[in-house]
């Protein structure tokens, strides 16, 4: 750990037990979802009043600059204090360094501080009812308006996402649309940054197994969006698909650890002290442990060379399989739990069990990343 790195945390910690009170939340816990996105928002006002939310952000976009793991620790140290969500609040890891490598300057510098300051909230227009793994078969089209690509102001938008999280509380969304013949996959993607409150698009919750509506369906019907709201180039959308994984599989998989090493020490706190519960938390702190330092390593290694591939699909795997153990032990230790309502003092084990039975789904399912690891890393051939 540089001494760079060090001393920010050390700040950091400081500065948060210091206003502790402050940054709680102010609902009851457990909370709804509309409650966790307030309270999101909301913290990330304090911070970037702060100059917190602006550490390790370029400063041609309103940052302050540093290296990118200045922010994976803000997050990480927000998740463990349980200020904020930490898959909601990872978000801005995906989304906002897409805008600073794509976007033209103006826009990127207008949009991101929005972003840090809770202003704004975007969502991700990606997976597509038949495309969810295969991405590069996404079908929403854009055309330009007029017909001529060169010259056209506007782009017209028709089509349909599914699984976008947060579209109903969402300005902005980060959308891939097919502008190629239908056939032409990955070569024929192109990336525009669209306002949610554009006429023509609808937005539809849909209620997950834990009773949450975090996902949306958004539906796009003669959406004009301006020629300069494209993303990268013409036809370059898979590039601008791809940039997001390296923050996807680092930055926000740390902040998910932080998460779960939170909840299992909450299991250790209430579960019985017994032989059988420190070997099913072992267990469980075993698979935490070999994530965490897998993750680690990937996150230097981003930091050293600017640039992770197909290795993260490991990183992915791993933080499946520790969710899911943290939650298994739950289920195990703490009998009827997740069969049950969330407790009204705020335990939120069944909706948690829940959700991270979707581990192995979200994100590129199991499947496909154990694929990715034979086919691209361990050359074990096709699986055709």
């Amino acid at each position: 750990m540089s001494a760079e790195l060090a001393a920010y945390r050390g700040e950091l910690r400081a500065w948060l037990e210091a206003h502790r009170e402050e940054l709680a939340p102010r609902y009851a816990l457990p909370g709804t979802l509309d409650d966790h996105v307030a309270q999101m928002q909301r913290v990330k006002a304090i911070l970037f009043d702060a100059g917190w939310m602006q550490r390790g952000w370029p400063e041609r976009v309103g940052g302050s600059g540093g290296p990118p793991m200045l922010r994976t620790e803000l997050g990480a140290n927000l998740a463990a204090r349980d200020f904020v969500d930490s898959g909601l609040f990872s978000l801005i890891e995906v989304l906002a360094p897409t805008l600073i490598d794509f976007a033209r300057p103006e826009l990127a510098a207008e949009a991101v501080p929005k972003l840090l300051s809770g202003a704004e909230l975007w969502c991700q227009g990606f997976s597509e009812p038949d495309s969810g793994s295969d991405l590069a078969s996404l079908r929403c089209r854009a055309v330009p308006e007029g017909g001529n690509a060169a010259t056209a102001a506007r782009w017209i938008i028709n089509g349909q996402k599914v699984w976008t999280s947060l579209a109903q509380f969402s300005q902005r969304c980060v959308l891939l649309t097919r502008t190629g013949p239908a056939d032409s996959r990955h070569r024929g993607i192109t990336a525009f940054f669209v306002d949610m409150d554009t006429p023509g698009i609808t937005v539809r919750p849909i209620e997950m197994i834990n009773g949450e509506l975090e996902f949306a369906e958004v539906f796009f019907e003669d959406v004009a969006v301006p020629a300069e709201r494209m993303l990268g180039e013409l036809n370059g959308g898979w590039a601008v698909a791809m940039s997001i994984l390296p923050y996807e599989r680092s930055s926000c998989f740390w902040q998910r650890i932080a998460y779960l090493y939170r909840r299992l020490e909450r299991l250790v706190e209430i579960a019985p002290q017994d032989d059988r519960a420190a070997e099913v938390v072992g267990n469980a702190y075993v698979q935490l442990h070999a994530l965490r330092a897998r993750s680690r390593a990937t996150q230097h290694r981003l930091a050293a060379t600017g640039a992770i591939g197909a290795e993260t699909s490991i990183d992915k795997v791993l933080v499946a399989a520790g969710e899911q153990a943290v939650f298994d032990a739950v289920h195990r230790l703490l009998p009827g739990m997740v069969e049950i309502e969330d407790s009204a003092a705020g335990e939120t084990w069944r909706g948690e069990y829940l959700y991270s039975r979707a581990a192995t789904i979200y994100g590129g399912t199991a499947e496909v990343q154990r694929n990715i690891i034979a086919r691209r890393l361990l050359d074990l051939g096709s699986d055709e």
